[in-house]
């Protein structure tokens, strides 16, 4: 994006977490925006406390005609589209087997699909506009797999694959760019909404990063698109053991999920956020410390378990 002076960008998921904080970040330094995500209330309370202009387009990324609506919104508001960020996602907890398959497909749509429609809306209006960056948040499960979040894993692989062709595609058009950022975990409220058919409800595993950092490269790739940007301490280190020794791999990750992952309450089956949104428990920050404890909304401090 090199375009001066206030730009358009589009940010799907920006209801909650990652995406609110690239929309804050944006707007914070003059941009144009519109934002996507499944609730209106929810959304039009983020835009109404924004600095700068944002109007909100309620719909889901899995939809594609309501990823076209917000995209020709920006070309209708702001005369052009020049940037997106697309930071939707839900999540599951449980085993292969006791995943119910409708949960399955939703993850995978959301990753997959919604990535799909959000490109096929935004790089024909980049080139309208002369050029424009795409930037796809996705996950360092993207990379690696761990027991107990098959969904997710398969929902983050198969985005990765999506993106890494079209990243092949638009290599020689002028003034594109498609950009992954692939953050660890983030204090964010992903882990209490997510879906549960693993006993218990799930927890950030430590090193927890914070939503802003991961924002921040977000708006880097927006000014200068990189093919993947990881954001977090153990990534690498953790991409290279499922490559370099993946049986102590395996070994270390199931008893990683099973003491740290899945540390939450004891929690019936549950769909979480994944078929609607939860609006009441979105916001910045879930209130993980970088250590991976939960802090107590009462009390501020910090809790290993619960």
């Amino acid at each position: 994006m090199t375009r001066s002076g206030p730009r358009s960008v589009l940010v799907v998921g920006a209801s909650s977490g990652i995406g609110l904080c690239v929309a804050r970040a944006l707007s914070e330094r003059g941009d144009q925006l519109v934002l996507m995500a499944r609730d209106q209330a929810r959304l039009q309370y983020v835009a109404d406390r924004l600095p700068g202009p944002a109007m909100v387009v309620a719909g889901d990324v899995t939809d594609a005609a309501s990823v076209e609506r917000a995209a020709a919104a920006a070309v209708t508001a702001y005369g052009r589209l020049d940037g997106a960020v697309t930071t939707a996602q839900t999540m599951a907890y449980g085993r292969v087997e006791d995943l119910p398959p409708e949960v399955l497909h939703e993850l995978v749509d959301v990753a997959v699909g919604g990535t799909h429609h959000v490109a096929r809306a935004v790089l024909p209006r980049f080139r309208e506009a002369g050029g424009g960056n795409l930037v796809v948040v996705s996950s360092l499960l993207a990379e690696v797999a761990v027991p107990s979040m098959g969904g997710y894993c398969a929902a983050k692989w198969g985005q990765l694959g999506l993106v890494h062709a079209l990243q092949a595609e638009i290599a020689n058009e002028r003034g594109i760019g498609v950009s992954l950022v692939l953050p660890g975990a983030v204090d964010t409220p992903i882990y209490r909404q997510a879906a549960t058919y693993a006993g218990r409800l799930g927890s950030a595993p430590p090193p927890v990063v914070t939503p802003e950092a991961v924002a921040a490269a977000c708006v880097r790739r927006l000014d200068r698109p990189r093919r993947r940007d990881h954001v977090g301490p153990a990534n690498w280190p953790a991409v290279a053991g499922f490559r370099l020794v993946p049986a102590i791999y395996d070994r270390v990750a199931s008893t990683l999920v099973d003491q740290v992952v899945l540390r939450g309450p004891e929690s019936a089956d549950d769909a979480g956020n994944v078929f609607a949104p939860v609006p009441h428990e979105e916001g910045v920050r879930g209130g993980w410390t970088p250590g991976g404890r939960l802090r107590d909304r009462l009390t501020g401090r910090a809790r290993w378990r619960g």
